[in-house]
């Protein structure tokens, strides 16, 4: 039986017999590694077996040399380890099988079929469906499943599989372009250019991908409202939801207007999406809800914002406005625009931004000045104000755009591009040319979607946040830039309260979050004596501890000797997740917290295991414990090896 057909999940896999690796689980504490019939043990745990290469022996196939490590007295159970058609991992069952009998199904019926091929009742779910296990007397769970899945009597006969998973980390993007994107990460320079910018003044986005350890969820919606969204982008055309045009009151998109192109890469700033091609936005998994035709109307305003808040818009883009005394906002627009920070997502309120104009003037785009509003200016790559982006009191918060080195965005098809250039330079204001996807952009219509995205990543570390929660973030974790002398009360005219760092923002919100979830927890004891259980400590600390690991901890460290059996629950490259596993494991499980430090492809990573026990199962029983309670693949671990 090399090769069978199975059912998993919703899917039938091809399986072939892997010809050199076993599963072998002892039932000694001498770990399968020593065993002298073993040339190499590849995984300590994968579904209850250590998986091993056996020592070749000539003449015999990989049948033959199981059968009889079967028969050794320190082997409990052997298995075959098998491979998906198309996958280079192994595979193995665990030993149950989930069972659905056909219905009608008496119980009598049901155990004459286990009684068959020798299965223990583990489990009974509803009258038709149970779980099922294996004995010494059974044959291979596969073959079972394989056999049961042909009797008439049963529906579905599904082995439980065990094999390695994807461990997903957080990756930089990779998108072709994004070296050029400075606003996102300043590196003092442009690849290609021989221009200097200043290192580090950016939005700090990719600090705050890695703090997420992603870019952001895929469940924020980000409402842009403005004129000319090119659908069709590459960067834009997957992520489209609820589209809505107002000059054709429907969701057909008014496209190809040269007049009108500003929407594409506004939105791009915000929410390009990470596809190995060209630019990626600040928040590149988030939703684009394209709200098409800006208008001073009264009607049309409401209109605009309550669609975005039936819509589930959790942020609203606006670049644009007007800043002409004659066309200042009346109590309507105002009271539209008041309804949906208090009434948007659910009553947190939706996120509203406006950019405050690039006038330069000592005054901001009327819209952007309302209360509610979060009010965007621009600073440049080299970390200073932006000559156009217009001051005042209202101003919350700068982000970076041009007036330096501009921003690299996306451009719509029939963008005409700058009218008075020619070629290349009608896009591209180096005249390097970057294809027809693309153009350079700026402006507070830019430095607006930037924080918008900024706002969704901070949603996605703490969707509870309320839009004025929000806003007390991005000014309270801002960097001040420019002169100490031009900030009175930490708020400056050209800076509002600095220039944006997601990075600070994320851990805010993140660390709001702890503290609404867990007020108060146990001190954090790393590390633990060898000869028993770590106490827990009756003391608390004053707060908590966040789950990116800002708090205040209390250590008890001791040498752990290199012996024994625990449980490894991770490898961890961050320091502070150390302390936060570290005191969660300890707190749940009452048992040692076990960390040994190395070094992996030049970096230092922290090995995590719980528990110090003389005996296997010991380990065992914690790790079943452990697996149950936090769902993760942890796996009993020989302390000498960890």
């Amino acid at each position: 039986m090399s090769n069978l057909k199975i059912r998993n999940g919703k899917n039938e896999l091809s399986l072939k017999k892997s010809k050199s690796l076993v599963g072998l689980r002892t039932q000694t504490d001498k770990a399968a590694a020593d065993a002298p019939f073993v040339q190499e043990e590849l995984l300590q745990n994968l579904g209850g077996f250590n998986i091993v290469k056996l020592s070749k022996e000539e003449g015999k196939d990989i049948d033959q040399q199981l059968d009889e490590v079967r028969e050794r007295q320190e082997v409990e159970v052997g298995t075959h380890v098998y491979y998906a058609e198309g996958s280079d991992k192994p595979l193995v069952a665990t030993g149950e099988l989930y069972i659905t009998f056909a219905a009608g199904t008496e119980p009598a019926e049901q155990q004459i079929a286990l009684e068959e091929f020798k299965l223990e009742l583990v489990e009974r779910r509803t009258p038709t469906r149970l779980i099922a296990r294996v004995t010494a007397g059974s044959p291979n769970p596969l073959k079972v499943a394989h056999l049961l899945q042909q009797s008439s009597l049963v529906k579905v006969a599904e082995p439980d599989l065990d094999t390695l998973l994807d461990e997903y980390e957080y990756q930089d993007p990779a998108d072709e372009l994004v070296p050029q994107q400075w606003h996102l990460r300043n590196a003092g320079y442009i690849p290609g250019a021989n221009y200097r910018l200043r290192q580090g003044a950016d939005a700090k986005i990719f600090d705050a991908w890695r703090r997420l350890n992603g870019m952001g969820s895929d469940r924020i919606n980000i409402a842009i409202i403005d004129n000319g969204f090119d659908l069709s982008h590459p960067d834009l055309r997957t992520k489209v939801f609820r589209p809505f045009d107002l000059w054709t009151q429907s969701s057909n998109m008014s496209q190809g207007d040269a007049r009108f192109t500003h929407g594409t890469p506004c939105a791009s700033v915000a929410l390009a999406i990470s596809n190995g091609r060209g630019i990626v936005g600040a928040a590149p998994n988030a939703r684009f809800m394209p709200v098409n035709g800006t208008s001073f109307s009264n009607r049309a305003t409401e209109q605009m914002f309550d669609y975005c808040v039936k819509n589930g818009a959790d942020i609203i883009s606006c670049s644009w406005g007007t800043t002409d005394p004659k066309f200042s906002l009346g109590p309507i627009k105002e009271a539209a625009i008041a309804r949906a920070a208090r009434e948007g997502r659910g009553g947190k309120g939706a996120i509203i931004l406006f950019a405050a104009g690039n006038d330069d003037l000592d005054y901001l785009n009327f819209y952007a000045a309302h209360p509610d509003v979060i009010a965007v200016g621009a600073t440049t790559s080299k970390d200073t104000h932006a000559s156009y982006s217009n001051r005042g009191r209202e101003l919350d918060i700068c982000a970076p755009s041009n007036g330096d080195w501009p921003i690299l965005a996306a451009r719509a098809s029939w963008d005409p591009g700058i009218t008075w250039e020619s070629g290349v330079y009608k896009y591209y204001r180096d005249g390097r040319d970057r294809g027809p996807h693309y153009k350079h952009f700026g402006g507070t219509s830019s430095s607006t979607p930037l924080v918008a995205g900024i706002c969704a990543l901070m949603l996605s570390a703490n969707p509870d946040l309320t839009a004025r929660e929000v806003k007390e973030i991005l000014r309270s974790t801002a960097d001040k830039i420019g002169s100490p002398s031009e900030y009175t009360n930490g708020r400056s005219l050209k800076y509002g309260y600095g220039r944006v760092n997601a990075d600070r923002a994320v851990a805010e919100a993140l660390r709001r979050k702890d503290r609404a979830a867990a007020p108060t927890v146990p001190a954090a004891t790393v590390g633990a004596p060898s000869s028993g259980p770590a106490q827990p400590s009756a003391a608390a600390p004053a707060g908590g501890i966040s789950s990116n690991g800002q708090g205040l901890f209390r250590f008890s460290v001791k040498a752990q000797l290199a012996q024994g059996w625990g449980v490894q629950v991770g490898v961890f490259g961050d320091y502070s997740n150390v302390l936060v596993q570290a005191e969660k494991l300890e707190r749940m499980f009452r048992q040692p917290v076990i960390v040994r430090i190395m070094e992996l492809n030049g970096r230092t990573v922290y090995k995590v295991a719980i528990g110090a026990f003389a005996r296997f199962d010991e380990a065992k029983q914690l790790n079943e414990r452990v697996k149950a309670e936090l769902g993760i693949s942890a796996f009993p671990a020989d302390l000498s090896k960890v």
